[in-house]
């Protein structure tokens, strides 16, 4: 028998691995302007469009899988938003560059409803509990007759208001308040709900055609910032006391002097800007 040499012994080495790659989603923050004339407001509710549905059906459509997003809030049918902030995670097998996705988006939405900006977060973003901050404003026209311009973004008043008297009612809402009688029923509510909010603006801007106010802070109970307008319309009107409208805040839960029946209409609000940190 030869010897066995060095050159004929055969090595043998297990085959090179393959690299793994993990694939992640990517969290994207939308920020998302409507016309909340023909919707029946932002989130998703059964027998109704809303503009949640229609954001979520191009999402799925340009994901060519099923994508749900979170909005910062709701806002009630025919209330409109310059700024509604959403947000989603991306499928993990879609590497398409944040700005892409607003025009990929904005082709299949109604021309009512526009995709303004889309950008990266972190993985811990929440549209509505990483928010510090809200802002509503709405209009007041008081100009003789509404332009056809206006119509659906502004509560008309051709009555004269004292635009003093509606800064005073305002000047109430400042600060940290019980808002219990200036929130309407969900049907959710418990022993447990906080009505607790903080304004830190409530502010009054003369325009030609009228009055824009302005409402800043940390939360907002349903229809709340209608309610505040409309008795804050009421002070100015002279149709409610300076007393009667200080004495709706920081009521016991029993509500003694009841709830604020004064509910401004949904045409002149709109969602203007969602603070974060």
């Amino acid at each position: 028998m030869s010897a066995i040499t060095d050159s004929t012994i055969m090595h043998f080495t297990s085959p090179p691995r393959t690299a793994t790659v993990l694939l992640t989603s990517m969290r994207l923050k939308l920020t998302i302007a409507y016309d909340g004339r023909p919707y029946s407001g932002w989130a998703t509710q059964p027998n109704a469009t809303t503009v949640q549905d229609l954001v979520q059906d191009a999402l799925s459509n340009v994901a060519k899988e099923t994508i749900k997003i979170q909005g910062s809030g709701r806002t009630d049918t025919g209330v409109h938003a310059d700024a509604q902030v959403a947000h989603f995670d991306a499928p993990a097998h879609m590497d398409m560059n944040p700005y892409n996705w607003v025009p990929a988006l904005n082709t299949k939405l109604p021309a009512t409803i526009r995709v303004t900006d889309c950008q990266e977060v972190a993985d811990d973003f929440h549209s509505r509990f990483s928010a510090e901050a809200k802002t509503y404003t709405y209009f007041l026209a008081t100009c003789p007759v509404l332009h056809p311009m206006l119509a659906g973004r502004a509560w008309h008043l051709p009555r004269q208001l004292d635009p003093d008297f509606l800064q005073k009612a305002l000047d109430h809402y400042l600060g940290t308040h019980d808002f219990q009688a200036f929130g309407a029923l969900r049907g959710n509510e418990s022993e447990t709900t906080s009505y607790l909010r903080t304004l830190t603006e409530a502010s009054l801007q003369s325009t030609t055609d009228g009055y824009l106010l302005r409402y800043t802070g940390d939360g907002f109970l349903y229809k709340m910032v209608r309610l505040l307008t409309g008795a804050a319309v009421h002070v100015a009107q002279g149709r409610l006391r300076l007393d009667d409208h200080l004495a709706l805040l920081d009521q016991p839960s029993d509500l003694p002097h009841g709830r604020s029946p004064y509910c401004a209409p949904a045409a002149g609000l709109t969602l203007t800007e969602v603070t974060y940190p």
